[in-house]
């Protein structure tokens, strides 16, 4: 380890380094980053109190954070989460040769499963569709958006700021920004294709904003709609359409992926259009996968049908 007489001066430089490091090398987004350092300041405290500096801790002194961690009620998930931010900053101190030994090697991270998100069957999305009133000023619009949010498999925050100049609509494309402002092509299904020209007659009529000539869903004083908003839609939607699950815009993203995998898509594939960093991400849709297969079993296997 190096010298742990750091001046105060040298930890704050290193620490801007650090967050340039993961805004500009890694991309990461705003809200991650701020999750990172607080996640990082909250160590420094528990440190401090065992007079031991960042730079110089010791893996028993980050297993003692843990169960400082696990003695304040946080769960397995958090945990994880913060581990992941600490594992981080000490690679980077590794990368930068302000350390040479990294003490989170050999910190294990806690054991959280697998969490399996609600799925929508294709009848139950139809069913949410067909729920739509068309006669309301807003429901072309909300039947585009429910199409383009399963057809493409998008994030809320991706929706609310798609842009028409992004849409390609001959060629059955759409250029998105996701997490860190990285940019995908994700195809554009046939069905949201004509839902969202069918839209534009609507869209064409509305007395714009300034600033979101280019924003393609917007409220009817011409403004983008917020992430509140699309929530409030598709739960309204589901409420209507009888459907008990616990529902989110998050939920027709699930959907698309589960069966896009479930038809035999590729999972590379999946990994490219859902804009997830890493395969293991896109893993657990293999899960949710498998929790439909043994699902359709024991609905449809005789030996499991009390009926035959």
């Amino acid at each position: 380890m190096v010298n742990s007489s750091r001046s105060l001066s040298d930890i704050r430089m290193i620490n801007r380094h650090y967050h340039n490091y993961l805004l500009l090398e890694r991309s990461l987004s705003k809200k991650t980053i701020e999750a990172y350092e607080s996640d990082l300041q909250q160590l420094d405290v528990f440190l401090k109190e065992r007079e031991v500096s960042l730079d110089n801790a010791t893996v028993d002194d980050l297993r003692a954070f843990i169960y400082e961690l696990n003695k304040q009620g946080k769960t397995a998930r958090t945990q994880a989460r913060i581990i992941s931010g600490v594992k981080s900053y000490y690679r980077y101190l590794i990368y930068s040769n302000d350390i040479q030994e990294d003490p989170t090697e050999l910190l294990e991270m806690p054991k959280i499963g697998f969490y399996l998100p609600d799925v929508l069957s294709l009848e139950e999305i139809n069913r949410m569709v067909a729920s739509i009133d068309l006669s309301k000023p807003e429901g072309q619009r909300n039947k585009a958006i429910i199409e383009t949010l399963y057809g493409s498999g998008l994030r809320v925050s991706e929706l609310v700021e798609l842009k028409l100049s992004h849409i390609y609509r001959n060629e059955g494309y759409m250029l998105v920004e996701g997490k860190g402002s990285k940019q995908r092509l994700v195809p554009l299904s046939d069905v949201a294709k004509q839902q969202i020209e069918l839209w534009m007659i609507d869209r064409n009529c509305l007395k714009i904003a300034h600033g979101e000539e280019d924003i393609l869903f917007l409220n009817r004083r011409g403004h983008r709609l917020t992430r509140a908003m699309i929530f409030h839609i598709v739960k309204e939607l589901a409420l209507m359409a009888g459907i008990k699950k616990s529902i989110s815009p998050h939920t027709l993203r699930h959907s698309f992926a589960t069966h896009l995998l479930h038809n035999g898509a590729n999972l590379l594939a999946i990994q490219k259009m859902l804009g997830h960093e890493s395969l293991t991400t896109t893993e657990i849709y293999t899960h949710i996968d498998d929790a439909f297969l043994r699902e359709e079993i024991l609905k449809y296997h005789p030996k499991n049908n009390k009926n035959k």
